[in-house]
């Protein structure tokens, strides 16, 4: 009786480098839900420190380094923090949208009604929070500082909620994670409308036409990135001239991404099966059916995820672990002064945060759900949606993006202080009531509509 050849174990996989077995206890740490948020605290606190040392100076110095390009007389340089706040952190918003579409499409949220809780969530908690801080700041220099109190930091709230653990259901986390999601995409609206200077309508006209253009490669069939990636780069340059804010240009880009594969599981499999391990002859160019075979294994391998699916996989680790940690480093440098705590701007950011965002998030889920518009899981109850109300007055990264741009260098400093104590407050207080109301009802409380 025939036996079947014994397949050796070790060629089951890749081969394996010194490099490999160096990088797998770094690749795991990168995989923990918390790393993002631990990574930014470590810079966050990097930055602090810096800024109230002896070496300030030299600190804010390096961060307004003059880099760029110079051809004669024309000159194209921005100052170091100027290009991660504009150039990297389109990549941010970019990889935002991506999440955004893929939930909405291949995720939780493909439910209209229950996409619709997270929506009205983070509208709530953009709306509610900006009236309480125009409110307060109303005829003040502050005033146009409302846009600061409108966002929620992914990150951190991600990090928090991983703290917990299975003490909170798995709904808690999408909404969470959802609502934040929306709630950036909001943000960068209101910086590319509310705080974007005249707007020079030839250079967004030609933006205009830079997006045509790579929706017109996608239907052609175009699936190689650096196609899109020199496309993206000219309509950053035009938005960027248009004096809207360029970072709107990674939201437009992440929304126009495709997030259906091209190749089914089907055909994947039947490629697969024509793969042949070891070629019977060989040719001068080695253009053998075998070799294309091959190469036409290795392209449907890569299609079976969308281009959503792949661009999240590639842009994660260095949004979360090389852009957010740089943008922290160049803007949360705040010289600490007893002067500021009384400050009215940093009174009317701590109240936006910590009360604002509760409120907007409760209360318009409550509204849409009671009208229709949306469904609550059943494990998912109010206490809960309470205390993420809490955790989304977490507003780091987007809070110091915005206020960079929306107060002069008077009330920076005050708006900041504003922002460090709302999210810690808001981190330490809903990981707390979430903890309890987790351990006080195990069931998450049922369902009450």
């Amino acid at each position: 009786m025939n036996e079947e050849p014994q397949v050796r174990t070790e060629f089951t996989g890749l081969p394996e480098g010194l490099v490999d077995h160096l990088t797998k206890p770094f690749a795991r740490f990168l995989r923990i839900e918390s790393a993002a948020g631990v990574v930014l605290l470590l810079a966050t606190c990097v930055a602090l420190v810096l800024s109230n040392s002896p070496w300030v100076h030299l600190y804010e110095h390096f961060w307004e380094t003059s880099l760029g390009l110079q051809f004669g007389s024309f000159e194209f340089a921005r100052s170091l923090r100027h290009w991660i706040n504009d150039g990297l952190m389109t990549l941010f918003f970019f990889l935002v949208a991506l999440e955004l579409k893929r939930e909405l499409i291949l995720g939780e949220l493909n439910n209209p009604r229950m996409a619709a809780l997270s929506i009205a969530a983070a509208l709530g908690g953009m709306l509610v929070p900006a009236a309480l801080y125009a409110t307060l700041q109303w005829g003040q220099p502050g005033q146009y500082g409302w846009g600061t109190v409108m966002s929620t930091d992914t990150a951190f709230v991600i990090g928090c909620l991983a703290l917990l653990g299975t003490r909170i259901p798995q709904s808690l986390r999408v909404f969470m994670l959802s609502l934040a999601i929306v709630d950036d995409i909001g943000a960068i609206l209101v910086v590319a409308i509310g705080y974007s200077s005249h707007i020079a309508w030839g250079a967004l006209a030609l933006a205009a036409v830079g997006a045509g253009i790579v929706r017109a490669a996608a239907l052609a069939g175009f699936r190689r990135f650096p196609v899109y990636f020199v496309a993206g780069i000219c309509i950053w340059l035009a938005v960027d001239a248009s004096g809207i804010h360029a970072t709107i240009t990674g939201v437009i880009l992440g929304m126009m991404t495709p997030a259906r594969r091209w190749v089914s599981d089907e055909r994947l499999y039947a490629i697969l099966g024509q793969v042949v391990a070891h070629p019977t002859r060989t040719e001068g160019r080695g253009d053998t059916r075998d070799r294309e075979t091959l190469q036409a294994a290795e392209f449907a391998v890569r299609e079976t995820l969308s281009p959503v699916e792949r661009l999240e996989i590639a842009l994660q680790p260095w949004v979360s672990f090389i852009i957010m940690p740089l943008f922290a480093l160049a803007n949360a440098g705040l010289p600490l002064s007893a002067r500021d705590f009384g400050n009215s701007v940093t009174l009317a950011v701590f109240i936006g945060f910590v009360l604002g965002k509760p409120i907007g998030v409760l209360g318009f889920s409550w509204l849409a759900v009671r009208a229709n518009i949306a469904i609550r899981p059943p494990e998912l109850g109010w206490k809960l949606l309470a205390g993420g109300g809490l955790l989304a007055g977490i507003g780091f990264t987007m809070a110091l993006f915005i206020a960079n741009l929306a107060y002069d260098k008077a009330l920076i400093d005050s708006a900041k202080l504003g922002i460090f104590f709302s999210s810690v407050f808001s981190a330490l207080v809903g990981l707390a009531l979430l903890r309890w109301w987790a351990a006080a009802d195990p069931r998450h409380e049922e369902a009450s509509g």
